[in-house]
Formats: C-alpha cells, structure tokens, sequence
C-alpha cells in the first residue's frame, strides 16, 4: 500500500510539471497578427516587439506631455495666480542668468567678427562689417545661443530642483494641504522662462554688436558711432520682430521640459540625475527644431 502510494505521488508529479510546461510555453508564445491579404497569421519577431513597445512608450509620452501642457494652461488663466513665487522665479531665471549671458554675447560678438573679417577682405568688402555682424546676430545667432545656454543652466535647474522635491515626497505634501503644486511649481516657471528669456537675448544682442565693435579695433581703428551706425542701418524691422516672437517660444519649451522631466521623475534618488540631464538634452534639440520651424515661416511669409 505504500509502495503504490509513492508510485502515484511520483506521477502526479510528473502530470503537474508537464502541466506547468505546457502553460510556461503558451505564455512565453509570440504573438501573431493575421494577414487578411492571404487570411495566414504572421509570427511576430522579437525585435519586432520590442520596436512596438517603443513606438507604445514614445505615444504613450506624448500623451502625458500633452496631457501636462493642457494642465499648465488649465491652471494658467485660473484665479489665485501666485505672483510671489513667479517674481522669485523671474529673478532666478533672468537676473542670475545675466552674467553668463553678457559674457557669451560679448565673446561671440568678438569671435564672429574675427573670423569674418579675412573672408570679407578678399573682396573689399570690410565696410559691410558692421551690418552682416548685426543681422546675423540679431536674426540668429544671438537668440540660438542664449536659448542653448538657458536650456543647460535653467533646464537643468528646473529638473533637479523639482525632480529632488519629488523625491523627497515634498510635492505630496504640497497636495495634502491644499497646495496646488502644479500653479506654484510649475506655472510660475514656466510663465518666468517664457517671459524672461526674449529679455536676455536683447542683453544678448547687444553685448554681442559691442563686442563686434572690439574685435573690429583688434586690427584696426574704427570709430564707435560710425560702427553702431552702420550696424543699425543695415538692420530692418523686420530682421528683429520674427527673431524676437521665436524666443518666447524657445522660453516656454525650456520651461515645459525642465518642469515635465522633473515633476515626473521616479522615486529613487538616481532620478534626480535622470531629470536634469533629459531636460538639457530634450530642450535643446527641441529649441533647435522651433528654430526651424519658425525660420521656414519667416521665409515663406517674407
């Protein structure tokens, strides 16, 4: 009697490890989709899957970007608009950021007009100096490489600063007592870089043409009133209104995406990290890419 006992114990053992095979392959089949050309089922590949998973995370991103940005114009244009912290933040953002900003224009100003001059020379062309320096900077040059600088310094400041408030349980705590954090943290930020941004690129530009005036006295004599005179007489209204409608919206996709990568970042202290380099890499190519656009539409309207 014991004897046929264990006998039975050991195949209902075997019968339930089969079992359990059987299911481990029927959850570990790849998926297939059919093809109503020719009504057979396709096998799906694994590279394939884990292309559709990307595809399913990037949409799925978009969504909850989309989704954050309806919320900031949500609680935008709603009542109790937290004017202390957005004068906070509009001195973080504009007025710490201002010396770096005038030394890069300055510098740049400098550089751009020693390495034009030999090239303008050949052709006797070393009067129009003044002008092509100015129209450069100002249509471009001076609002690309203030927003580049602002994506890594407020970008990345954005992102840690809320991605260690996130951390910390610190925006829970907000929403616990009746704190609303996406009006105090994240609109305030957002409306600052928006409007503080087209502000230090005229610092920007006009550091810049004075530092082309520096480097046009580096190797030679070149009056200051004739030089500013023949910068600005070469500028039209035209070269300055599209260059300074494109810096608000370089200003609200730096502060979109550093206060998006940092409110959304993950628990664990590593995050922190994670959000502040994301929202760098993300805003900048995405300055680039408004860039684009709104010189395409500068073309097309001129």
């Amino acid at each position: 009697m014991g004897f046929g006992f264990y006998i039975l114990t050991i195949r209902l053992g075997f019968y339930r490890l089969f079992f359990l095979q059987n299911k481990m392959k029927k959850l570990n089949t790849v998926p297939k989709i059919k093809n109503y050309a020719t009504g057979q089922s396709i096998r799906l590949s694994e590279k394939t899957m884990e292309k559709r998973e990307e595809v399913n995370t990037f949409l799925s991103g978009l969504g909850d970007v989309s989704l954050f940005i309806k919320q900031i114009f949500k609680e935008t244009f709603t009542r109790r608009f937290e004017f202390k912290e957005f004068l906070r933040q509009c001195y973080e953002i504009g007025n710490k950021s201002l010396p770096l900003i005038i030394v890069t224009g300055a510098i740049m100003g400098i550089v751009f007009t020693i390495q034009s001059r030999p090239s303008l020379a050949k052709f006797g062309a070393e009067t129009m100096l003044p002008g092509m320096v100015a129209v450069s900077i100002i249509r471009e040059i001076g609002p690309i490489i203030t927003a580049l600088i602002c994506a890594g310094k407020i970008g990345s400041g954005m992102g840690a600063e809320l991605g260690s408030m996130k951390v910390t349980e610190q925006i829970d705590a907000m929403e616990v007592s009746a704190t609303n954090p996406m009006k105090y943290l994240v609109v305030t930020r957002v409306i600052a870089a928006t409007l503080m941004l087209p502000i230090l690129v005229l610092f920007a530009d006009a550091f810049g043409i004075a530092g082309s005036w520096i480097g046009a006295n580096i190797k030679g004599d070149v009056n200051i009133v004739l030089y500013f005179y023949q910068a600005f007489a070469a500028l039209d209204w035209m070269d300055f209104f599209p260059a300074l409608i494109k810096t608000f919206f370089f200003g609200a996709v730096i502060g979109v995406t550093g206060c998006y990568k940092g409110y959304t970042a993950g628990r664990g202290t590593e995050s922190v990290g994670i959000a502040a380099n994301s929202a760098v890499v993300i805003s900048s190519l995405l300055v680039i890419i408004v860039d684009m656009i709104a010189v395409q539409i500068t073309d097309m309207l001129l």
